[in-house]
């Protein structure tokens, strides 16, 4: 017995990848770049030379693109460096703005 006509369902449940956000830090006058360099080692997870090359981005740019992640952990990375920069008295600055 052949099944002419066959009722086939197509599939229209593509998965949607998530948004993804920059984590941008901020140049300050009063931030020490050892701090900077710590918490791009500590935080976002860049060796010794990345950190140092970012670190030297924000200073002389005024900004620098720092990690490009889904939304809920690039927020969480920045509270977490700027909760750290509080602690040691820090004014420094970090946003978050989509990619």
């Amino acid at each position: 017995m052949s099944l002419q006509g066959e009722l086939r369902e197509k599939s229209s449940d593509r998965v949607k990848e998530p948004k993804h956000y920059n984590v941008i830090m901020l140049n300050d006058d009063f931030t020490t770049m050892e701090f900077v360099v710590m918490i791009l080692i500590e935080i976002f997870k860049k060796d010794q030379g990345s950190a140092e090359q970012l670190m030297l981005m924000v200073h002389k740019n005024g900004r620098a693109v720092v990690g490009t992640y889904p939304y809920d952990i690039a927020v969480s990375k920045v509270n977490k460096a700027l909760n750290r920069a509080r602690e040691e008295g820090f004014p420094f600055r970090m946003t978050v703005e989509e990619a």
